[in-house]
């Protein structure tokens, strides 16, 4: 079973990247399971905090999901046409101490996606991700993109997807997704 672990960059319980999380769930190809994780509990980053009591126990037990799973899925908002904070912070977290960072993100497969109420999806938000993976050294998935634009009429009111064109769109990702990942596995 390949496992990939999906992370919403949005803390708000009605979030279009958390519902896409949820939809993905549900569209993985035969043989694969996205497991979501949350960010919500994770503190700010303080190294004065890190270097006093360590790394909080939210925040080991998500890097311990993620070093055990085959790949990793950012399901991430646009704040401000770039990474929400939130979400920076809570990767700011996962990449300490930094002898932890080859365990957690080192040449682990990565997908973005991500849905935005504006025309443009989360475009900029995803360009903005580039540097910071590399400097992690995961292994970016550039296969494709998904980037859900008008996200008030591809979700309903309970976060479920209402689009079949998104639907189809988000399954085909993921298979392809999931097959890079499963192609990164040693023999």
């Amino acid at each position: 079973m390949t496992t990939i672990i999906g992370i919403s960059g949005s803390l708000r319980q009605g979030s279009y990247n958390s519902a896409l999380l949820r939809a993905a769930a549900g569209l993985m190809p035969t043989g694969a399971e996205l497991v979501i994780a949350t960010i919500r509990g994770i503190p700010l980053y303080d190294a004065d905090v890190e270097s006093s009591a360590g790394v909080p126990p939210e925040v080991a037990q998500l890097k311990d999901a993620i070093a055990a799973a085959d790949g990793l899925l950012l399901a991430t908002p646009e704040y401000n046409n770039s990474v929400p904070g939130v979400f920076k912070n809570a990767i700011d977290w996962l990449s300490r101490p930094p002898a932890d960072i080859a365990r957690v993100f080192g040449a682990r497969p990565v997908a973005l996606v991500g849905a935005s109420p504006g025309g443009f999806g989360t475009i900029l938000s995803q360009n903005a991700w580039l540097p910071i993976l590399r400097t992690l050294g995961a292994e970016l998935w550039s296969g494709s993109r998904m980037l859900v634009s008008r996200a008030p009429s591809v979700f309903d009111p309970a976060g479920g997807l209402v689009d079949a064109k998104v639907g189809e769109a988000l399954g085909q990702y993921l298979r392809g997704f999931v097959a890079f990942v499963e192609s990164r596995r040693a023999p």
